[in-house]
């Protein structure tokens, strides 16, 4: 089995060695890895040159936004199974792509998604959340609740069926397309109860800032995909986010 890894960057010279790294120190053989920069001008793109041929397909030019990038990544990629990892992200085991290879083995699944955590920037072994996708059932999307997206990987004709990301959602088409693939079209899924992916605390979806354009996009999301929902169900979920927060605060590094 084939595995494609897309990494979208721009200008993140500062940390985009440790995903690439996290990439190639995967001890599965056959990965396709394609990195997607946006024509970054901060030092990125000679960074990810100085991989060579370790990197599989490499570009750099303007694009319309991350979705746009991913977009062009899925279009570049060849593997059976398409995954994501930020450029501010990393695996957090040299085997995950073992286990997930496994997993679609085994259950004959069209996708594979697990748990995440959140890790402090400046100390990437101290977890400070654990984001747990074990209650993300295709019912609970009208609430808000969606598997942590880069662990999410998936065949990738599903991409040629159902259609990539919608590039008119500024911070929720993961949101959508993952709603679109597992609560409308009811793809099958197999859930790993264990963390496979380190996400820095902060950026794009993590910040305070960003929760309300979220909600509202997310509802969006909802009413567009025939998904009934309200923004006070979006929003419940946040009190439970923030009981688990504290709940999770003396989690142990890694």
């Amino acid at each position: 089995m084939k595995i494609s890894i897309i990494t979208v960057v721009y200008n993140n010279a500062e940390v985009i060695k440790t995903a690439i790294d996290s990439v190639l120190s995967q001890t599965y053989a056959n990965i396709e890895y394609i990195v997607v920069d946006g024509a970054s001008t901060d030092g990125t793109i000679d960074i990810v040159n100085t991989y060579g041929t370790q990197i599989t397909q490499f570009i750099s030019e303007p694009d319309h936004g991350v979705y746009d990038a991913m977009n062009k990544g899925i279009k570049l990629a060849t593997g059976d199974v398409v995954g994501f990892l930020n450029s501010d992200d990393m695996y957090i085991r040299d085997n995950v792509i073992e286990e997930i290879v496994q997993a679609f083995y085994q259950s004959k699944t069209q996708s594979v998604f697990a748990d995440l955590v959140y890790v402090r920037a400046t100390n990437l072994n101290k977890v400070i959340r654990y984001y747990d996708s074990s209650h993300c059932t295709p019912e609970k999307f009208a609430y808000g609740w969606m598997p942590a997206h880069p662990t999410f990987f998936c065949r990738r004709e599903l991409y040629e069926i159902y259609g990539a990301f919608k590039t008119n959602y500024r911070i929720a088409a993961d949101f959508e397309l993952l709603l679109r693939l597992l609560a409308v079209h009811r793809i099958s899924y197999t859930y790993l109860q264990m963390p496979i992916v380190k996400m820095r605390l902060g950026g794009l979806s993590t910040s305070f800032r960003s929760l309300y354009l979220n909600s509202f996009e997310q509802l969006r999301a909802c009413r567009e995909n025939g998904i009934r929902s309200t923004i006070f169900k979006i929003l419940s979920k946040y009190p439970a986010k923030i009981t688990g927060y504290r709940n999770q605060c003396l989690l142990p590094s890694i």
